[in-house]
């Protein structure tokens, strides 16, 4: 599984969803959804994203915005503007005072607002559960982050407009996919500015030795990967390995190997209800009993205990 695309496979697997807000100004929208992740491009007119706590941000057309939840926001055409509706989880919408909104802004096709020709429009996908994996990079973005077309240029933007109006069998999956490509995108474009603290294992990625033994580990978690093993495949010896590894990612090379493992069984349990015996050979355990016990000592509960606490329900 490659680093980036495993961001987003737990989310996904979990909800995720796009839509088309068509505004005139004077509008304002709060979001309280505790969404993870949001992303936010601008296609016409302009906005202003504005934080509870931090800087605002100011998008234009083509400009970006990812929003890291759950802190809260304010969308608007400016800082003045009061919202007008209250995005709550599980998509919810009402108005400031409490009163549902009923479906009254809805404007056709996954398209949301108060006017279909708008001087406002702006695509928004958002990913409503976390996961391990995920945060695994979440957690080095900012509450709030942007990219202007003076340092990326988003290829997606035409067909985004086309093919989220459309409602055809399997669109929900297309654009799925299309938002997957479009954060990852983002997110490359973030790692690469002087300003982002990209994680060392992601900085790790471009380094031709360590790079190739950590696609190694998250492509075939299962395999019983050894510092030998592992060494072999990038040409290396285990002594070098080790030294390397260490000084690029933070931490030894089985002990990187165990936490990705137990990420992607913690993600597992949160999906669906797999045994554990079926997980444990997924992640490279050889039986429920040795993946419960690296379990508990990682996470501080038992599998068990954790399906029933972040499961879906």
């Amino acid at each position: 599984m490659d680093a980036l695309a495993g961001l987003l496979e737990g989310p996904r697997a979990r909800g995720a969803f796009m839509i088309r807000a068509c505004f005139d100004p004077p509008w304002a929208v709060r979001v309280e959804d505790r969404a993870p992740l949001t992303v936010m491009l601008m296609v016409r007119g302009e906005a202003v994203v504005l934080p509870d706590a931090g800087e605002p941000v100011r998008l234009r057309p083509g400009d970006l915005a990812i929003a890291r939840g759950p802190a809260p926001y304010t969308c608007a055409d400016d800082p003045g503007t009061a919202p007008q509706a209250l995005i709550l989880p599980g998509a919810e919408c009402s108005y400031p005072d409490g009163r549902s909104l009923n479906g009254s802004m809805d404007l056709g096709v996954r398209t949301w607002g108060d006017r279909l020709d708008g001087g406002t429009v702006v695509l928004i996908g958002t990913y409503l559960m976390e996961g391990e994996i995920s945060n695994r990079l979440l957690d080095a973005l900012p509450p709030l982050l942007s990219l202007t077309t003076d340092v990326w240029e988003c290829p997606l933007t035409p067909l985004l407009m086309e093919e989220i109006v459309r409602d055809e069998p399997g669109q929900e999956v297309v654009l799925d996919r299309m938002l997957d490509l479009l954060v990852i995108a983002a997110l490359r474009a973030w790692f690469s500015r002087p300003e982002a603290e990209a994680p060392a294992w992601y900085a790790a990625l471009a380094d031709p030795v360590v790079g190739r033994v950590l696609r190694l580990m998250q492509d075939d978690p299962a395999h019983p990967w050894t510092v030998a093993s592992l060494a072999a495949k990038a040409g290396v010896s285990r002594a070098a390995l080790a030294r390397r590894f260490t000084e690029l990612v933070g931490e030894p090379v089985m002990t990187y190997l165990t936490g990705w493992r137990l990420a992607l069984a913690a993600d597992r349990l949160r999906e669906g209800d797999a045994t554990l015996d079926a997980i444990a050979r997924q992640v490279g355990y050889g039986s429920a009993f040795a993946l419960s016990s690296a379990f508990k000592r990682g996470y501080g509960v038992s599998p068990q205990e954790f399906r029933l606490r972040t499961g879906p329900s």
